[in-house]
């Protein structure tokens, strides 16, 4: 077994915001966020094999249909999210199904499990009431924000209740044409352990 597939696979906090913290408006919009080919997302996706969906976001983007119209990338991108494995989370008890394994107790030890299994890294997508969870449970490993160039001065923060103050260190950066800056993070107390 290689080093790679032995090591325990990390959970990625990988989210578009806002110049002022907002990851949707306040309708639930996101046509501010910004998709360039540069910008590696299907790099990343390759890097992942598992998302991570809170009830909300699952209903909608989960089995998400970009319809005939889509361009052949947006197409092609979605075929790529939906071949991932999903994994959502929800307080009422749901039935398993081939699309997808929901879980709704013992967070911190089914995720435990999932990031001890063979595999590639996983993608915490959301919504904010699971980021929210997750941080205050000490479940994301690495924080991948991509800041987008607009103020939407409302809307849904990317960041609510959270319980204590998290200290990170910043591992990369990457700037695009577009004006996104993409910042990624880990916690500083972690950093000795990678």
């Amino acid at each position: 077994m290689s080093s790679t597939s032995a090591a325990k696979r990390r959970i990625i906090l990988d989210l578009a915001v806002t110049l002022d913290g907002y990851i949707e408006g306040s309708n639930g919009e996101v046509d501010w966020c910004i998709m360039e080919p540069d910008m590696g997302f299907a790099d990343f996706l390759e890097q992942i094999d598992t998302i991570l969906y809170g009830r909300k976001s699952y209903d909608l983007w989960g089995q998400y249909d970009p319809g005939v119209d889509a361009s052949d990338t947006d197409q092609e991108l979605w075929q790529n999210v939906h071949r991932k494995a999903k994994v959502a989370f929800s307080r009422a008890k749901r039935n398993d199904n081939q699309q997808v394994k929901w879980i709704s107790e013992n967070i911190v030890e089914e995720v435990n499990k999932l990031k001890s299994t063979p595999g590639k890294d996983i993608w915490l997508y959301g919504g904010a009431s699971l980021i929210t969870t997750f941080v205050n449970l000490g479940l994301v490993d690495e924080y991948r924000l991509s800041v987008h160039p607009v103020i939407l001065g409302a809307g849904k923060p990317m960041f609510a209740d959270i319980s204590q103050r998290l200290n990170l260190a910043l591992t990369h950066t990457r700037t695009f044409s577009s004006g996104v800056v993409q910042l990624i993070y880990r916690e500083k107390e972690n950093d000795s352990l990678q």
